[in-house]
């Protein structure tokens, strides 16, 4: 990661160029007379996660599964 100090009393000028570096992955320090104030670094963009179990019981496999699927079933018939 690259690091970047800028004075804070330039900050409202530069604050397009501030969100240009963030987007390259740029740490920035921001100063006030020469001393360091505060640090800017992106935010990273997490991968969603898919959570298996989220909705225990929401789905529920009964034991004829695999069975064959009667004859009424495919020709209409009830």
């Amino acid at each position: 990661m690259v690091t970047k100090t800028l004075d804070i009393t330039t900050l409202q000028a530069v604050k397009d160029t501030l969100l240009s570096l963030l987007d390259k992955d740029t740490e920035i320090i921001l100063t006030e007379n020469g001393q360091p104030v505060a640090r800017v670094l992106p935010v990273k963009k997490l991968p969603r996660k898919q959570l298996a179990g989220l909705f225990p019981n929401a789905m529920v496999m009964h034991d004829d599964f695999d069975e064959p699927l009667p004859d009424s079933f495919w020709l209409g018939d009830e």
